[in-house]
């Protein structure tokens, strides 16, 4: 099993400039942990996982507007482990559905952010966390 001793965890709001806020706490702890070489890919990989979990969260607020109700403030998680060599990046987001990676046409807009991640980082993958459901998205910059 890998070991992963380094840690910094933050949760963000569900908003857009979340992905800014990321980038600039990833660029923060990797020049702490001095891992200044990876982050560049890392805070791209972190910028569109982030933004990924924003859209993602986007629906489920405006469901829950919908009921009257005033919606409680949706939250990311965002995680960055390090093993002096690697970064694992992890972000949670509410939505249970799992991320799905697309062909984009050349003149499409979207669609692009789970190819760039595929393209930038060694490994990435999602999963369901049994304990508070949604799912976590991950990448690892090396």
């Amino acid at each position: 099993m890998q070991h992963w001793p380094l840690l910094s965890h933050v949760e963000l709001p569900a908003l857009p400039a979340s992905a800014r806020s990321a980038r600039l706490h990833a660029n923060s702890i990797l020049q702490r942990w001095r891992l200044e070489r990876l982050a560049e890919t890392a805070e791209l990989l972190v910028s569109e996982i982030v933004t990924n979990a924003v859209r993602a969260s986007t629906p489920i607020v405006h469901q829950q507007r919908g009921t009257g109700q005033a919606p409680p403030a949706q939250l990311l998680r965002f995680w960055l482990t390090s093993d002096q060599h690697s970064v694992l990046i992890q972000v949670w987001d509410s939505d249970h559905h799992r991320p799905v990676l697309k062909d984009p046409a050349p003149d499409a807009e979207g669609g692009r952010g789970l190819v760039l991640i595929e393209t930038l980082s060694t490994q990435w993958g999602w999963y369901t966390p049994d304990e508070q459901g949604g799912k976590i998205v991950w990448a690892v910059c090396a």
